[in-house]
């Protein structure tokens, strides 16, 4: 009987095969109590553990090729970091010494802690990586407990009349390493039970272009091995045992896919203009200096969002970044985008993932009520000046090697936007005190809480660009944690004011002369292009993966004939509906 299953659509693209499960990553541990004389021996184990593990990542790290996605290696790096990290170590150690617990429950209630933590996180991407330190444990585990390992499991037999198309992953969740196992394999398409937008599936198979479907909750006990399974990345959708129609349906819409890859890999150097001439500016979204080589394959015009805060995580119990630190690493994204302008953003931390002087020190939510409201961004980095001089230092010595934009997140008062130049201006002069180079930068500031889209005359007489965080500013708008699946059917980029604060940042800016760009996940999103080509947006950033894309959406658009239709579609109390009836071509 066939079967559809519906998950979050994160890497686009039609795989088709016979299903392979991967080893559930869940499990079950013992708990208890050991005598005063074996916490020697429980500590070694948990060492033992650890080193092992770190030796197995680090021998997968050896044996990766060139093509090796950037974003795979970062995750391994990640793993390695917090594997080696002495101050969870010590707090492992803790339970183990004070309430005389066993290694392994040890481990799991140092790890229930910190997953509390992280799910009251307000950065979406942030509270994800949870994954990260859920997986680092249960590779500990397995290898506390002898178990083998869930990656790389052999192919399944061949059954009568199974298609030939290849395989498909099932798990419930896929570690970075286990990633790396499948790279070279012959996995078409990817399905996990849980993860999101941001999670290890879903970076990877972008990164990978692989189709990939993650959150699809009870996939990996409704999918049995050998299974025939359609991955319908662009609709979100998993179908089980489809029947032959729907097969000859879905391999037809693998070859169209195919096609319009092809076809899309040749826009690369085409300018990025609409039918009537209008010239638009795909940027490049980074969290790594090396992201870069990957922005100028996508053919970016340069790089629209730098996330610094990359710069400062997940450092294993190391001091943040010093200046010379920083500067290296905004240095090596200058010079990589070979003269092209590269936006960097200051550092968006704080409130649920606060820092010191010693670094990344332990979360503490439970002294911010809601974080999302909290210290957070530049309010961090205004109540921590000596910290933020050192980082604005770094990027104005960068400057001085090619065009680089300086982008404030989080500014909601005029005061904040004072405290903010004076600041720039500040480190600007220490510099020159220590005669140290320093270039020009253009400023910036991200529109991303209604009172600064509502207020947006005083950004506009200080700044020389905006940029629209689109992500924040529903957020915000809507008082909807997008992460809370509770809530999350209300998390609506279409909501009629959420296009109003856009629509009138984008006006606002026109007529004032200033650029403006969106930053957000409504500039990768190609059914969202021609409305924003409407509103008159000329400035998209986003995963270098994204631009083609949205390319081709703007080679095919007309501005002038989208404009009237974005209007209706701004004044409906269902935008929706008037997006899908442009989508499908009714005029526009």
């Amino acid at each position: 009987m066939t079967l559809a299953i519906h998950g979050l659509v994160v890497s686009r693209g039609i795989a088709i095969g016979r299903a392979v499960l991967a080893a559930s990553s869940h499990l079950d541990v013992s708990h208890y109590y050991i005598t005063p004389e074996q916490v020697g021996s429980e500590v070694r184990r948990l060492v033992v553990a650890r080193d092992a593990v770190v030796d197995e990542i680090t021998r997968l790290q050896a044996g990766m090729s060139r093509d090796t996605p950037r974003d795979l290696v970062a995750l391994l790096d990640v793993h390695v970091m917090l594997l080696q990290d002495d101050t969870l170590a010590q707090a492992i150690k803790g339970w183990i010494t004070d309430r005389l617990y066993n290694a392994e429950w040890a481990l799991v209630s140092q790890l229930d802690v910190l997953v509390r933590q992280f799910d009251e996180m307000d950065d979406p991407y942030l509270r994800e990586r949870k994954a990260d330190l859920e997986q680092v444990v249960e590779r500990m585990l397995r290898h506390m407990r002898g178990a083998p390992s869930p990656v790389a499991p052999p192919a399944p037999a061949v059954r009568a009349g199974a298609p030939d198309d290849g395989l498909v992953l099932v798990a419930h969740d896929l570690s970075p390493a286990d990633m790396l196992q499948f790279k070279h394999s012959v996995f078409s398409g990817f399905i996990t039970d849980v993860g999101g937008k941001t999670s290890h599936t879903a970076i990877v198979a972008r990164s990978m272009d692989i189709p990939a479907v993650v959150g699809v909750r009870t996939a990996s006990e409704l999918i049995k091995p050998d299974d025939c399974v359609i991955i319908d990345g662009n609709a979100g959708v998993v179908i089980v045992d489809p029947s032959e129609a729907m097969l000859d349906e879905y391999r037809y819409k693998q070859k169209q896919g195919e096609i319009e890859r092809q076809s899309l890999a040749r826009l690369r150097h085409t300018p990025a203009v609409t039918l009537d001439g209008h010239a638009v500016e795909l940027l490049a979204n980074i969290e790594l200096p090396g992201d870069t080589s990957g922005a100028r394959r996508s053919g970016a015009a340069g790089v629209g969002l730098f996330r610094s805060e990359f710069l400062f995580m997940g450092r294993g119990g190391r001091a943040l970044p010093d200046e010379q630190e920083q500067y290296e690493a905004y240095s090596q994204a200058v010079l990589g985008m070979n003269g092209l302008p590269v936006t960097i953003r200051t550092i968006d931390v704080g409130a649920d993932k606060p820092l010191d002087s010693g670094g990344l020190r332990e979360l503490q939510p439970q002294t911010h009520l809601n974080p999302a409201l909290g210290l957070r961004a530049i309010r961090w980095c205004l109540a921590e000046p000596a910290m933020f001089l050192t980082q604005l230092r770094a990027i104005l010595r960068a400057a001085a090697l090619g065009p680089v934009n300086l982008l404030i997140p989080m500014l909601a008062h005029a005061r904040e936007i004072r405290q903010t130049l004076a600041l720039i201006e500040e480190a600007r002069q220490q510099l020159k005190r220590q005669g140290q180079p320093c270039g020009p930068v253009r400023l910036g500031a991200m529109i991303e809480i209604p009172a600064a889209a509502l207020t947006l005359p005083v950004f506009l007489r200080h700044f020389d660009f905006l940029s629209i965080g689109t992500n924040d500013l529903i957020q915000y708008t809507l008082a909807i944690d997008r992460a809370d699946e509770t809530v999350a059917e209300l998390y609506d980029p279409l909501h009629p004011a959420v296009l109003g604060l856009v629509a009138a940042t984008i006006r606002a800016c026109a007529e004032a002369g200033k650029p403006v760009s969106v930053c957000g996940e409504m500039a990768g999103d190609a059914s969202m292009t021609r409305l924003l080509l409407g509103l008159g947006l000329r400035s998209f950033s986003m995963h270098p993966a994204q631009i083609l894309a949205i390319k081709q959406e703007i080679l095919r658009s007309d501005a002038a004939k989208l404009k009237p239709w974005a209007e209706a579609v701004l004044a409906s109390e269902t935008p929706a509906e008037l997006l899908a009836k442009g989508r499908a071509g009714s005029g526009v």
